[in-house]
């Protein structure tokens, strides 16, 4: 058996069409690859999409209560993309619902106007550390994470404060 490569795209439906396109292009500063009445794909790098949006009118409401995607992720090169992503984000009113340290990233998460989760992130440790961290007492006792407040993170890091030490799973959320 072989494994994917990569993870390639991921497809919405809405009712919410024109809103949510646009929401989407700013979000992740995305380029529309193709555009009609019916569907969007849209990327913001050398793949041909990574996001389609389906327009599919007679749609109902999702219910919370139901089985289906929790989120899905996008990461960010540096924690300074990750904190510039949030600063303009908040510039235009969207805020995340939760600002997270989970120890192998730190995490913004927001909800766009269909409800959708996505998580905006960036690795605060290599592959081989955050297994570590993964098979460590800290991760069992606690593998969501500690809530972080972001607007101190950007003071923070604008006065200078190191990635590590903004980073740091051991002193999270203090």
């Amino acid at each position: 058996m072989s494994s994917p490569v990569k993870f390639a795209h991921v497809v919405l439906k809405t009712n919410q069409y024109d809103i949510v396109v646009a929401w989407w292009l700013d979000f992740l500063e995305a380029t529309p690859r193709h555009t009609n009445p019916f569907i969007t794909f849209l990327s913001y790098d050398d793949e041909h999409h990574r996001m389609a949006i389906a327009n599919v009118p007679t749609l109902e409401p999702a219910n919370r209560k139901a089985v289906g995607v929790e989120h899905f992720a996008f990461t960010y090169a540096t924690l300074d993309d990750l904190l510039d992503q949030y600063e303009r984000m908040k510039a235009k009113g969207i805020l995340p619902y939760w600002t997270i340290n989970h120890g192998m990233t730190l995490s913004a998460y927001y909800r766009d106007p269909d409800g959708n989760q996505v998580e905006t992130q960036v690795d605060t440790l290599t592959l081989d550390e955050a297994e570590q961290f993964m098979a460590s007492p800290a991760f069992a006792a606690n593998p969501i994470g500690i809530d972080v407040d972001f607007d101190s993170l950007v003071a923070r890091r604008r006065a200078g404060e190191s990635v590590e030490a903004l980073t740091d799973y051991t002193t999270a959320g203090k």
